[in-house]
């Protein structure tokens, strides 16, 4: 059974927003900007630590509008379920909405409206961070010292300037990316349908094929789509050079993670740093040191010395935080009101 929601406030009349996969700092973050900017507007809001699924959306019995986050079920079973509770809004607190069938809330009634951007220079900062980390070998190395041992045998990196870097996607955060590897004196790639003349300011548009034969590192920062769905699977892997470095903190299942695994088995992935998993709705964002990890392909991908990973946290700054919580109300502001919402998706 779903766990009991907690509510800030309920009086009548005002607006109700059930939160659901909440963690501590987003009740933190969002109580505080709901306080300071829209105490006027009536918000009440109601924080569950619960996924949202069929039997949870019990919780939003009532509530005018739910708001949910990356792993969260907005499939269709879901969206009937919330109608039929009375919910008229979707808020996402995230930039991709690969999980909600848009279709089924446009029929249903149910208006959808996203975060588009969120501090995309924390993202870029951390994809750059787990690279430098895995090819330089810092998180080893600190182990190392603390346990008094200083020789340098097995943390021989590579220099990034004067290399070549892929970037796959250069919307905001592809290009904050692509600038701090320029700024690392790089040659960078860019791959991506529509072109961002911001991008072209440090880097050379190319064919993914041609992205992934070049380039010593990519770095991936597409939307998960139908058509970059496993983006990087055998075929692409096979296009790229031996050792080549691998980032993700995208969407995990831009890549193929059995193929992945087979890739860093063979040599072909020199390194692999990901800060996203195709599966990750059943590990990230809880703790689970007390307990064993029941995904066989996650076990076997930690296992190797040349792979990073983090728990979806490229994300979390407190400026990414505070214009969430602040664009999240901002979107439920302009729908009560009915205004024009330019984040509706």
């Amino acid at each position: 059974m779903p766990s009991t929601a907690q509510d800030t406030a309920t009086d009548r009349g005002r607006t109700r927003v059930v939160f659901f996969s909440t963690q501590p700092y987003d009740r933190r973050f969002f109580t505080r900007i709901n306080d300071e900017r829209f105490v006027d507007d009536g918000f009440d809001l109601v924080f569950s630590r619960d996924r949202l699924t069929v039997e949870s959306t019990a919780l939003a019995a009532g509530a005018d509008a739910v708001c949910v986050f990356v792993n969260d079920d907005v499939s269709a079973p879901v969206i009937e379920a919330l109608r039929a509770a009375g919910v008229r809004t979707v808020l996402l607190r995230c930039a991709g909405f690969n999980n909600v069938d848009l279709d089924a809330a446009r029929a249903a009634g149910i208006a959808v409206a996203r975060v588009p951007a969120y501090s995309p220079e924390a993202v870029a900062e951390h994809a750059v961070t787990m690279l430098l980390t895995l090819n330089r070998k810092t998180h080893r190395a600190y182990n190392r010292v603390r346990e008094g041992n200083f020789a340098l045998d097995g943390l021989l990196g590579f220099t990034l300037h004067g290399k070549v870097a892929g970037v796959v996607g250069t919307g905001r955060i592809g290009v904050c990316a692509a600038r701090i590897l320029h700024g690392f004196g790089m040659q960078v790639l860019g791959s991506d349908p529509y072109r961002n003349p911001e991008f072209e300011k440090v880097g050379t548009y190319v064919e993914p094929d041609e992205l992934f034969e070049r380039s010593d590192v990519i770095t991936l920062h597409s939307p998960l789509t139908a058509d970059t769905y496993h983006l990087i699977g055998k075929q692409a892997l096979d296009k790229m050079k031996d050792g080549v470095f691998l980032v993700n903190t995208s969407r995990g299942a831009l890549v193929d993670t059995k193929q992945a695994i087979k890739a860093l088995k063979s040599g072909k992935l020199g390194g692999l740093a990901i800060d996203v998993y195709e599966q990750e709705e059943a590990l990230f964002f809880h703790d689970r040191s007390h307990s064993f990890i029941p995904d066989d392909v996650f076990a076997r991908l930690s296992t190797f010395p040349n792979v990073l990973i983090t728990g979806h946290q490229a994300f979390f700054t407190g400026e990414a935080l505070d214009q969430i919580s602040d664009v999240t109300l901002s979107n439920l502001r302009a729908l009560v009101r009915g205004e024009d919402c330019p984040h509706l998706v």
